[in-house]
Protein backbone atom coordinates (compact mmCIF):
# COMPACT_ATOMS: atom_id res chain seq x y z
CA UNK A 1 0.00 0.00 0.00
CA UNK A 2 1.21 3.79 -0.75
CA UNK A 3 1.71 6.18 1.83
CA UNK A 4 0.71 9.98 1.32
CA UNK A 5 3.27 12.52 1.62
CA UNK A 6 1.97 16.23 2.07
CA UNK A 7 3.74 19.70 0.95
CA UNK A 8 2.94 22.46 2.57
CA UNK A 9 3.08 26.13 0.44
CA UNK A 10 2.20 29.00 2.34
CA UNK A 11 2.08 32.97 1.01
CA UNK A 12 4.11 34.38 3.69
CA UNK A 13 2.69 38.15 1.78
CA UNK A 14 -0.29 37.21 2.76
CA UNK A 15 -0.24 35.68 5.64
CA UNK A 16 -0.91 37.45 9.50
CA UNK A 17 0.60 35.33 11.77
CA UNK A 18 -2.88 34.17 13.25
CA UNK A 19 -1.34 30.76 14.20
CA UNK A 20 -5.18 28.97 13.37
CA UNK A 21 -2.87 26.33 10.97
CA UNK A 22 -0.25 25.94 13.65
CA UNK A 23 -3.39 24.69 16.00
CA UNK A 24 -4.79 22.74 13.39
CA UNK A 25 -1.91 20.75 12.22
CA UNK A 26 -1.91 17.07 13.54
CA UNK A 27 1.44 16.41 12.74
CA UNK A 28 2.99 19.92 14.06
CA UNK A 29 4.36 20.58 10.87
CA UNK A 30 3.95 24.48 11.20
CA UNK A 31 5.10 26.60 13.85
CA UNK A 32 5.13 30.58 13.42
CA UNK A 33 8.47 32.37 12.06
CA UNK A 34 10.66 34.95 14.19
CA UNK A 35 11.10 36.10 10.96
CA UNK A 36 8.24 38.91 9.85
CA UNK A 37 6.76 39.79 6.42
CA UNK A 38 6.12 42.80 4.33
CA UNK A 39 3.58 43.91 6.23
CA UNK A 40 5.11 43.49 9.74
CA UNK A 41 3.81 40.11 10.99
CA UNK A 42 5.22 37.41 11.94
CA UNK A 43 4.32 34.29 9.47
CA UNK A 44 3.50 30.64 9.55
CA UNK A 45 5.95 28.23 8.38
CA UNK A 46 6.69 24.67 7.92
CA UNK A 47 9.21 23.42 10.44
CA UNK A 48 8.96 19.63 9.74
CA UNK A 49 7.98 19.46 6.12
CA UNK A 50 8.91 15.16 6.73
CA UNK A 51 6.33 14.93 8.78
CA UNK A 52 3.17 16.12 7.09
CA UNK A 53 0.68 13.89 6.02
CA UNK A 54 -1.47 16.16 3.20
CA UNK A 55 -4.25 15.91 5.81
CA UNK A 56 -5.19 19.78 4.66
CA UNK A 57 -6.25 20.86 7.80
CA UNK A 58 -4.12 24.01 7.65
CA UNK A 59 -5.47 25.21 4.53
CA UNK A 60 -8.87 24.61 5.63
CA UNK A 61 -9.15 26.59 8.41
CA UNK A 62 -6.57 29.55 7.31
CA UNK A 63 -8.78 32.55 7.25
CA UNK A 64 -7.14 34.52 4.25
CA UNK A 65 -6.37 31.35 1.94
CA UNK A 66 -2.78 31.74 2.15
CA UNK A 67 -1.70 27.91 2.65
CA UNK A 68 -2.12 25.08 -0.40
CA UNK A 69 -1.42 21.49 0.39
CA UNK A 70 -0.37 18.85 -2.35
CA UNK A 71 -0.43 15.48 -2.04
CA UNK A 72 1.84 12.97 -3.33
CA UNK A 73 1.92 9.05 -3.23
CA UNK A 74 5.57 8.11 -2.74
Amino acid sequence: MSKIKGKVIIDVERCKGCEVCVAACPSDVLSLSRKVNGKGYNYASVVKAEDCVGCASCALVCPDSCIVVYREKI
